[in-house]
């Protein structure tokens, strides 16, 4: 008799206070995600490692190191990583940068216009070859046709569905999470995103107003 192999619970995309628009600290994050199931929590800081590296010492079992990288263009989404990609750099060079140290490489609501010209889809089309995952629902877009076209780019290029909450508070986290086998390593956790149930519903827009404010108290406390 074939036994099913186990399956996780994981959440993808989240900010902690080491993003420039969260207040959310590592404990509470780590708190909220062991009360509702979660059995992976992907910390994807704005374009440093510190919070998810100081995260992972916290919560060895739990934690992906990982970040959300701005280039020249859109965001890219870095999973088990070892070292910073900075920011600023083309799709391209990040993408190389990602490679090299071995990542899994996901691309953050793709067609979303928040804060960023959203990418075209011939545009994105250049670098799907290079693509682990499409973030195909993220709980932060404004309407279901965002992550619906992202979806109908993933399955147009035979990329795996990731999703996440892209959380920058406590009460968001676990809002868009993903059902996959049980992995351990990077290209184990590559191949698990393969046959990935996406499980999420849409956040209020308030939401942003939370981020908004953390990002304008940063501001405030180092000027």
């Amino acid at each position: 008799m074939k036994t099913s192999q186990p399956t996780v619970q994981v959440e993808l995309h989240l900010h902690s206070c080491y993003s420039h628009d969260s207040l959310m600290p590592l404990e509470k994050m780590i708190e909220r995600a062991r009360e509702i199931g979660l059995d992976h929590l992907a910390v994807t800081d704005h374009n440093v490692l510190e919070g998810a590296l100081a995260a992972k010492k916290l919560a060895p079992d739990l934690i992906i190191v990982a970040e959300e990288i701005q280039t020249t263009r859109g965001e890219f989404l870095g999973y088990f990583m070892t070292e910073v990609v900075p920011e600023g750099l083309t799709p391209k060079e990040t993408i190389e940068r990602l490679k090299a140290q071995g990542a899994v490489i996901s691309v953050a609501h793709p067609f979303d216009s928040r804060g960023n010209e959203p990418w075209g889809w011939d545009e994105l089309a250049e670098f799907a070859p290079d693509l682990d995952a499409v973030e195909v629902f993220n709980a932060r877009c404004l309407t279901r046709e965002i992550n619906d076209k992202a979806k109908a780019f993933a399955e147009a290029f035979g990329l795996a569905c990731a999703a996440g909450s892209d959380a920058h508070s406590i009460g968001e986290i676990g809002t868009a999470t993903l059902k996959l086998p049980a992995f351990q390593t990077a290209d184990e956790f590559r191949e698990a995103l393969k046959t990935a149930e996406v499980n999420g519903r849409l956040s209020s827009p308030a939401v942003h107003l939370i981020s908004r404010h953390a990002e304008m108290l940063k501001k405030i406390q180092h000027s």
